[in-house]
């Protein structure tokens, strides 16, 4: 059977389609490449590093040479959008069963029943889309890595959240000896998933029916707006791992930040996201729990944490190549975000009408087009090791 073409290409064709009704009317320089795949030995940590070494080995951390925490991000006074080309292909593999194929509507979104009331947000086909898009735009952030954790032959890898499959699809391909399983509260990973990665229709926040001393690596990401108990979570993850594996926690920091001193006072992104923290207390969610992160890691037991930033920016205003298609991708995501997402928790939450809600995001949405205002959203992974 011919090798299934890598989902991060399918991806990226998901995510160019997605962008380009946000970019048309702007003018486009030659296309950005994204990035290609690497091989899975030199594309991750090597196996025995220290997170010390992970951290300061430029090889190993392209966030170091190329993106320095502390720096800001230079602005390119001519920004415009690039375009992006990229290979699509279908994927021939086993297939998934699942049972679990009930859904709720309202808003005109649907969302999930298993669990109802658990996740704000919807699982329908323009967000499968906008998370599909997120992936892509968190792979090239990251310059094609799936992982910080120095990895070394695992056998059992758990994606927790693990929404639409794609990164659990794509570590297939990265360690065709590794059973990858992910979880979610949603059925809507595809019908057909490599041989060695298999979904399972679950609560997170449940009680973990996975054997003790099993896994080898736990994947978390994106799901600071999603789990209300933290430490339970990590320490459910801490009983389930083998000792030495490790933990992994990619987050998005719903901020608006800036270096420069371009944003203004009063932006509207920077507003929507305080009003979606008031809304998501209701729900007993905390939308800034990731700042916990590496406490919340420490504490339940992991040692060698470590805590790698980025910034993601709002809009192709980076001079940077790369951080301006990052910066694509996030504005777009955003954008395509912005009633989905805020639907459920704002009315249900704060009792705002759909009326209310769409007058409210027609300033946002402005807010997003405005090139002069350099914010960029902070993008923290943290990993940990269990002791062996």
């Amino acid at each position: 059977m011919e090798k299934p073409a890598d989902t991060r290409d399918t991806a990226d064709t998901t995510a160019a389609a997605a962008v380009a009704k946000h970019s048309k009317d702007e003018a486009s320089p030659s296309p950005t490449s994204t990035p290609a795949k690497k091989p899975r030995i030199g594309s991750s940590p090597r196996a025995g590093s220290s997170p010390a070494e992970v951290a300061a080995s430029p090889g190993s951390a392209p966030f170091i040479a190329d993106l320095n925490p502390d720096a800001t991000i230079e602005a390119d006074d001519a920004a415009s959008d690039a375009g992006y080309e990229s290979d699509s292909a279908s994927r021939a593999s086993t297939s998934i069963c699942s049972t679990v194929r009930d859904y709720e509507f309202e808003n005109n979104r649907r969302y999930h029943r298993f669990q109802e009331g658990r996740y704000q947000f919807p699982n329908d086909e323009p967000e499968q889309e906008r998370e599909d898009m997120k992936h892509a735009m968190i792979v090239h952030l990251c310059q094609g890595k799936l992982h910080y954790a120095p990895l070394d032959h695992p056998q059992k890898i758990l994606d927790v959240g693990t929404g639409t499959g794609i990164w659990a699809i794509d570590m297939g391909d990265e360690y065709p000896e590794a059973d990858i399983q992910g979880i979610d509260l949603s059925p809507i990973q595809p019908q057909w998933v490599p041989p060695n990665v298999s979904f399972m229709v679950d609560d997170a926040e449940a009680e973990w029916l996975i054997p003790p001393q099993s896994l080898d690596y736990i994947h978390i990401r994106h799901m600071t707006s999603s789990i209300r108990d933290w430490p339970t979570l990590l320490s459910r993850a801490y009983r389930a791992l083998k000792p030495g594996g490790w933990i992994e926690l990619q987050e998005l920091k719903f901020q608006v930040k800036c270096d420069d001193g371009t944003l203004r006072e009063g932006n509207m992104i920077q507003n929507f996201y305080e009003t979606m923290e008031s809304a998501l207390v209701h729900f007993n969610v905390d939308l800034l729990a990731m700042r916990h992160n590496k406490k919340n890691v420490t504490e339940a037991g992991f040692i060698d944490v470590t805590e790698i930033p980025f910034k993601i920016p709002i809009g192709t205003w980076p001079k940077d190549p790369r951080l301006k298609m990052v910066g694509l991708y996030n504005r777009s995501m955003i954008h395509d975000a912005l009633y989905g997402v805020a639907a459920r928790p704002f009315t249900r939450g704060l009792k705002w009408t759909l009326d209310e809600l769409e007058v409210y995001l027609v300033d946002v949405r402005k807010e997003l087009t405005d090139g002069s205002q350099h914010g960029y959203m902070p993008f923290n992974i943290v990993i940990g090791q269990k002791p062996s």
